[in-house]
C-alpha cells in the first residue's frame, strides 16, 4: 500500500512539474509586442492574428487590413482634413521611413499612440519624425 501511494505521489509530482514547464514555455505573446534578438538587430513585432513575429511594417499593414485596409493609402502628403473621419488610417512617408498614422480625436496620431501596442513602436521607421 505504501509503495502504491509513493508511486502515485511521484507520478503526480512529475506531472505537475511537467505542466509548469510547458506552461512557462507557452507564455502568450501580446499583440504588438516588440523584440530585438540582439542590440544590433531590427525590431520584430508579434501579430496575434497570425501568431507570428514579423516586421513592424507588416504588423501595421495587418492591423490596417483587419480594419478594411489603409483608408488613405501611403504617401508624403496628409489627406484633406475635412474629408478624414475618426479612426481613418494613413501610412505616412518621411525621409527616415514610414509610420502608420490613425486619425483620433480630431487629429492625426501615430497609431501606437492610439492603440498602445509597445512604446518602442514610436521609434520604428519614420515614427520619431512624423511631426517635424
Amino acid at each position: 500500500m505504501l509503495i502504491r501511494q509513493s508511486a502515485f505521489i511521484a507520478t503526480f509530482i512529475t506531472a505537475f512539474i511537467t505542466s509548469l514547464a510547458i506552461s512557462a514555455q507557452a507564455v502568450a505573446q501580446s499583440n504588438g509586442e516588440l523584440r530585438r534578438l540582439d542590440a544590433a538587430a531590427d525590431y520584430e513585432a508579434y501579430d496575434l492574428a497570425t501568431a507570428a513575429w514579423g516586421t513592424p511594417e507588416a504588423f501595421w499593414i495587418g492591423y490596417a487590413e483587419s480594419k478594411g485596409g489603409l483608408t488613405w493609402g501611403q504617401g508624403t502628403v496628409y489627406p484633406p482634413y475635412k474629408e478624414v473621419k475618426e479612426f481613418d488610417t494613413f501610412m505616412v512617408e518621411v525621409d527616415e521611413g514610414i509610420c502608420l498614422m490613425e486619425f483620433f480625436h480630431s487629429r492625426w496620431r501615430r497609431a501606437n499612440d492610439v492603440r498602445r501596442w509597445h512604446p518602442d513602436f514610436n521609434m520604428v521607421g519614420g515614427c520619431p519624425w512624423v511631426f517635424d
